[in-house]
């Protein structure tokens, strides 16, 4: 009797990771040798951008920036974040990174596919359209839902 139901209990914890998991791309590979965003230190703890990040834009990306933040299919943004080294403002261990992709697909997002990434680079259990897409619909939504503009990069 116990082995169903600790089959059944596995099953109902780990099945949404795993779906999760599947149906998240990887990280794009030689993303940190795109065009690399100004370091941002936000030191307010009770912020959810607290720490260091760093954002990547791919080609597209870069050309949607310079149209004014009209990105066209396929763009791509990853974000490295980083927690803040004790007692200094210097980059502490790599937390988390997440990534924002071009894709028509995605309605329920504004049309981007929006990924979350352990430090290790593996998908983790994000949600995309609870934990990202209302901030970026809140603070972006004139902006094709991308709150960083070209003046974050030094081009």
């Amino acid at each position: 009797m116990m082995k169903p139901l600790f089959a059944t209990l596995l099953t109902v914890v780990l099945l949404p990771v795993m779906v999760v998991a599947a149906t998240m791309p990887p990280l794009p590979k030689g993303y940190t040798g795109w065009k690399k965003r100004e370091r941002k230190l936000v030191t307010d703890k009770n912020s959810l951008f607290y720490g260091i990040h760093y954002i990547y834009a791919d080609k597209k990306a870069l050309k949607g920036y310079k149209a004014g933040n009209k990105f066209s299919e396929g763009s791509t943004l990853v974000v490295d974040y980083f927690n803040i080294k004790e007692g200094s403002a210097a980059d502490g261990p790599k937390n988390m990174v997440v990534m924002m992709h071009k894709d028509k697909r995605q309605k329920d997002t504004g049309g981007w596919l929006f990924a979350g990434y352990g430090a290790d680079g593996k998908p983790s259990s994000l949600d995309p359209v609870g934990t990202c897409f209302g901030c970026h619909q809140k603070d972006a939504g004139q902006r094709d839902f991308v709150i960083s503009t070209i003046k974050d990069f030094k081009i």
